[in-house]
């Protein structure tokens, strides 16, 4: 096994809790099936990561109104609510990361599919975003995971050895192309799941 001196995270799933259903369970009053056809739908998690990549909220907004002028209102909250979709900091990860960084022996980078247009909301909010030593924002890159560019241009970006390091990402199909350009991945499920994966790494905390 080669030796890890880097460690890449994922931050909404990861580090950060983000979810549409804190706006739109309130919406559909506590109707899940009506809510996650709308998300299956509407608003659907395709359209959302093409802002990931860079294009315009205020633009995808109307396009998707022009389509459905029926889910307007509803439309119109996906990025007019946004703030209210940003939940707490998963504390357990953040801890994590604190004692990875203690260590003093990795380089710590994070990648995330993040709107350009909201992210720093998060930088804002969530002081732990000042502890790594660079992030790589899709948005303002204009690509996102899964594709390889974008890992390409973290490891080029931050000087890393694709085989030195370790991405944790809570996408299944995200650590996928990680590996395929021989990153180590993490799938992560949980801070405890993720403390027991490190340690096949050697990393104990």
């Amino acid at each position: 096994m080669n030796t890890i001196d880097t460690i890449i995270f994922d931050l909404g799933g990861v580090l950060i809790d983000w979810n549409p259903e804190y706006v739109y369970l309130d919406v559909f009053n506590g109707d899940r099936e009506k809510m996650q056809w709308f998300f299956d739908n509407i608003c659907t998690s395709n359209w959302n990561e093409n802002q990931d990549a860079g294009y315009p909220m205020a633009k995808a907004t109307e396009e998707r109104i022009a389509l459905f002028p029926e889910w307007k209102k509803e439309i119109e909250m996906f990025y007019g609510r946004w703030v209210d979709m940003l939940g707490d900091a998963i504390s357990e990860t953040v801890e994590i990361l604190e004692k990875l960084i203690k260590t003093n022996s990795y380089k710590i980078v994070a990648l995330t599919n993040w709107s350009a247009e909201t992210f720093p909301i998060a930088l804002e909010r969530f002081e732990f975003l000042q502890w790594f030593e660079g992030i790589l924002v899709s948005g303002e890159e204009k690509t996102r995971k899964p594709f390889d560019e974008i890992y390409n241009l973290t490891l080029e970006r931050f000087n890393i050895n694709a085989k030195n390091a370790i991405f944790i990402d809570d996408n299944l199909g995200n650590i996928e192309a990680a590996n395929r350009l021989s990153i180590n991945g993490i799938h992560f499920k949980s801070p405890e799941q993720l403390i027991q994966q490190l340690k096949t790494y050697n990393i104990n905390l």
